[in-house]
C-alpha cells in the first residue's frame, strides 16, 4: 500500500474515502464506535497517521495535520438519510476488508464506494412490500393468531409499508409516518372488530406495532452508550423515542375511534403456554427472515437468520412461560443471538449487525406497548407499568445482544491497540486498527 502521503490531493482522497465509508455505515445503523474504528483503520492503512475522527448522530468529521508547520486538512459530511439497507452495509464491509488486505488500492476503493452509493437494488419494490407482509404474518403467528388474523396482519403490514413510503415522498418527518402507520393498523382492527368475524382484532394491532418498531436504532443507541459515545447515544435514543411516540399516538387515535364506535380492542395475548410453541417459533423465524429480505440482506443469510430468530424465540417463550417475567427472558434470548451471530456472520460473509438487527425483531415489545395503551385508554394506570415493561424489554434486547458479542468475539493482541474508547464488540467494520502489512 501507500508508503506515505506526499500530496494534499492524496490526503483529500483518503479522507473523502474514509468519510464516505463512515457515512454509509452510520446511515445504516452502525454504532459510533464501529464507524470511528473503521474510518480510522482506512485512513491509517492508506498512510495517514494521527487522524482525528469525530462522529455524532448527524455529522462525520475527519482532520489530519501532516506536520506542525502545515495547516490541518478537515472534511465533514452530514448524514441526513437513514434506512435499513443490509446490502449496502455488507458491500461496504467487504470493501473495507479488501482494502485492509491490500487486495484493492485507493482508486479502486473510491470507485467501488461510488458504485455502492449509486447502484439500486435488484429486488423489486413489490417484493419488498411482500416482505413487510411476511413480517406482519410472522408476528401474528408468534403472538397466537389464527389463519384469518395472520392474513389480516399481513395485509395491514403491507398497507403500512405503502403508506409510510408515500408519507416519505411528501418529505414529512418520520414521526408522522409512524403515527400514520399506527392509525392505519388500528383502524383495520376496528373494521375487523365491527364485523361478526370471530377473530381478535387486537392481535392485528400488536403485530403491526412490532412491524413499526422493527428497524429502530435500539442496538446502535445502547452500543453507543456502552462505548462512551454519549452524545450520539442520546440522539439515537431520542429518535427511537419520537418514533415510538408516533406509533403510540397513531394507535391511541385508533383505540379512541374504536371506543366511540363501541368496538372493544382490549388486548388478548392469544396462545399462552407452550402448546403452540412450534407454530410460534415458526412465526418468529418467518418475521426475522422477512425483515432481512425487506432490508435487502443477501439471500444466503436469510435461512440462518430464521434459525437464530426461531431459537431465540423458543428460549424467550420457554423462560417467560416459567414466570421469568419479560425482561430477563428477552435478555437471555438476545445474548443467544449475539453469541451465535458472530460465528454465523463469518460463514455467511455479512456483518454481525445484519443478523442481530433482524433476529431481534420478533422479540420487540409490541404486546407490552399495546397492553399499556389499551389500559391507559380505559383510564387504568396499570398501563404505565406495561409501558415500563416495554422499555425494560427493549433495553434488555439491545444490551443482551451486545453482551453476547463481547463474549463471542475473541480477545486478540491487535484489538488492544485500539483506543480505549473504541474497545468493544465490532458489529460491523474491521476487527483491528491496523493492517497486517507494514507501512513502508
Amino acid at each position: 500500500m501507500m508508503g506515505g502521503v506526499t500530496t494534499s490531493r492524496q490526503t483529500q482522497q483518503i479522507l473523502d474515502l474514509a468519510l464516505r465509508v463512515g457515512e454509509m455505515l452510520l446511515s445504516n445503523g452502525a454504532g459510533a464506535a464501529d464507524v470511528t474504528a473503521t474510518m480510522s483503520s482506512v485512513a491509517h492503512h492508506l498512510g495517514l497517521r494521527q487522524v482525528l475522527v469525530d462522529v455524532t448522530f448527524t455529522t462525520l468529521n475527519l482532520s489530519h495535520q501532516s506536520s506542525a508547520d502545515e495547516p490541518p486538512v478537515s472534511l465533514t459530511r452530514h448524514v441526513t438519510h437513514r434506512e435499513t439497507d443490509f446490502d449496502d452495509l455488507t458491500r461496504v464491509d467487504h470493501l473495507v476488508a479488501d482494502l485492509l488486505a491490500d487486495e484493492i488500492d485507493l482508486d479502486e476503493a473510491r470507485a467501488r464506494v461510488a458504485r455502492i452509493s449509486s447502484t439500486g437494488h435488484q429486488t423489486p419494490r413489490w417484493a419488498v412490500t411482500l416482505g413487510w407482509g411476511g413480517i406482519g404474518a410472522g408476528i401474528a403467528l408468534l403472538i397466537g393468531g389464527g389463519v384469518f388474523v395472520t392474513l389480516i396482519a399481513a395485509v395491514a403490514a403491507m398497507g403500512i409499508e405503502v403508506l409510510q413510503r408515500y408519507i416519505a415522498r411528501l418529505r414529512l418527518p418520520f414521526f408522522y409516518a409512524q403515527a400514520g402507520g399506527g392509525l392505519f393498523a388500528s383502524m383495520i382492527a376496528v373494521g375487523v372488530g365491527a364485523t361478526d368475524v370471530d377473530v381478535d382484532p387486537s392481535l392485528v394491532v400488536t403485530a403491526s406495532i412490532v412491524m413499526l418498531l422493527a428497524g429502530l436504532g435500539f442496538i446502535g443507541a445502547i452500543q453507543d452508550a456502552l462505548t462512551g459515545f454519549y452524545v450520539t447515544a442520546v440522539a439515537r435514543i431520542l429518535e427511537v423515542m419520537m418514533s415510538t411516540v408516533g406509533v403510540i399516538v397513531g394507535v391511541s387515535g385508533g383505540l379512541t375511534i374504536g371506543s366511540m364506535l363501541g368496538v372493544d380492542l382490549t388486548v388478548e395475548p392469544g396462545a399462552s403456554g407452550l402448546s403452540r410453541l412450534p407454530i410460534m417459533v415458526a412465526g418468529a423465524a418467518i418475521a426475522a427472515a422477512a425483515f432481512a429480505f425487506a432490508g435487502y440482506a443477501p439471500r444466503r443469510v436469510l435461512l440462518p437468520i430464521a434459525g437464530i430468530a426461531g431459537g431465540a424465540a423458543a428460549i424467550y417463550l420457554f423462560l417467560a412461560a416459567h414466570d421469568g417475567g419479560r425482561a430477563w427472558p428477552a435478555a437471555v434470548a438476545a445474548i443467544f443471538i449475539g453469541l451465535v451471530s458472530y460465528s454465523v456472520s463469518g460463514w455467511a460473509r455479512v456483518p454481525p449487525l445484519v443478523i442481530v438487527t433482524a433476529a431481534i425483531v420478533p422479540l420487540l415489545p409490541g404486546v407490552s406497548i399495546y397492553r399499556g395503551l389499551a389500559l391507559l385508554a380505559d383510564d387504568d394506570y396499570a398501563g404505565i407499568l406495561a409501558m415500563i415493561t416495554a422499555i425494560a424489554v427493549a433495553i434488555s434486547l439491545a444490551a443482551g445482544v451486545i453482551l453476547g458479542e463481547y463474549v463471542a468475539q475473541p480477545l486478540r493482541r491487535e484489538g488492544r491497540r485500539l483506543e480505549q474508547r473504541l474497545a468493544g464488540p465490532r458489529l460491523v467494520g474491521p476487527m483491528r486498527a491496523r493492517s497486517r502489512k507494514k507501512m513502508h
